[in-house]
């Protein structure tokens, strides 16, 4: 057992590095003052953040009933039953058997199901299992053979589209 104490050897504390490159080689009292000061002052506010530009889609499922009002930025796909307005700057998609009572304006909306109410979008697709009972106002407009729909339609109407449209026949059997 030793009675005498050895002495404690000291290492000296790290020195902090800088946050910036600097050229000159800092003195030990220049690189603690840098690094207390950036340990005090707050860090730079974040920039607003961008608005992003993907559109996230919601979905009605099958077998779920729901009224109510929908809005938003968003997509939506009705495969359930929903009775009330759609008003999105999306689409809209009503999946077969599905079914949407209702005013819809929507960028774009395909009807593969049933939707009684007004249609106002840019495009509005009606495949073969789609069902319209309302009226309906787009830019563009596809009907599938096979579709139905009850109401008046306008279309070719959006900003100068009449103007430059044109006729085609398409074999219609008709001499020319």
């Amino acid at each position: 057992m030793a009675l005498w104490k050895e002495p404690a050897t000291t290492t000296p504390a790290p020195v902090p590095m800088p946050t910036s490159i600097n050229p000159k080689p800092a003195t030990d009292s220049t690189a603690r003052a840098s690094f207390d000061r950036a340990a005090v002052e707050p860090a730079a506010t974040p920039s607003r953040p961008v608005a992003r530009t993907e559109m996230k889609e919601s979905l009605i499922a099958s077998g779920l009933a729901i009224e109510g009002k929908i809005s938003g930025t968003g997509h939506v796909r009705i495969a359930g039953q929903f009775k009330g307005d759609v008003n999105v700057e999306g689409n809209l998609s009503i999946e077969p058997g599905a079914k949407h009572h209702g005013e819809v304006r929507a960028a774009a909306v395909t009807v593969s199901g049933e939707l009684t109410g007004n249609i106002g979008a840019r495009h509005v697709d009606v495949t073969a299992s789609g069902v319209i009972v309302g009226d309906v106002k787009a830019d563009t407009i596809t009907v599938a053979s096979g579709s139905r729909m009850r109401g008046h339609v306008e279309f070719g109407w959006g900003e100068g589209a009449g103007l430059q449209g044109r006729v085609e026949h398409k074999g219609n059997g008709l001499p020319t």
